[in-house]
């Protein structure tokens, strides 16, 4: 579907209020010609949290303490392997 809309003195174009509020990625293909795509996307800080290899220690981190519940510590016990 095809719309004609008029660039607003600031700059700025509307997507409709079925948009507000959310997050798009603005792709210039060339001059004057853009995709626009709605989405979620990863900030570039968390990033590395979707790489394969994190995302497989990730994984497993979580499967592990599924499976192994905290439990109480005995101080004593760890204040003694240290003295070692």
């Amino acid at each position: 579907m095809e719309v004609i809309k008029s660039v607003g003195r600031s700059g700025q174009i509307s997507l409709g209020k079925k948009f507000a509020g959310q997050t798009v990625l603005i792709d210039q293909i060339e001059t004057g010609v853009w995709i626009v795509k709605v989405g979620q996307f990863v900030p570039n800080s968390e990033r590395w949290l979707h790489q394969s290899k994190t995302r497989t220690e990730i994984d497993e981190a979580v499967d592990w303490s599924e499976k192994n519940p905290p439990r109480k510590s005995n101080l004593k016990a760890l204040a003694s392997r240290l003295k070692k």
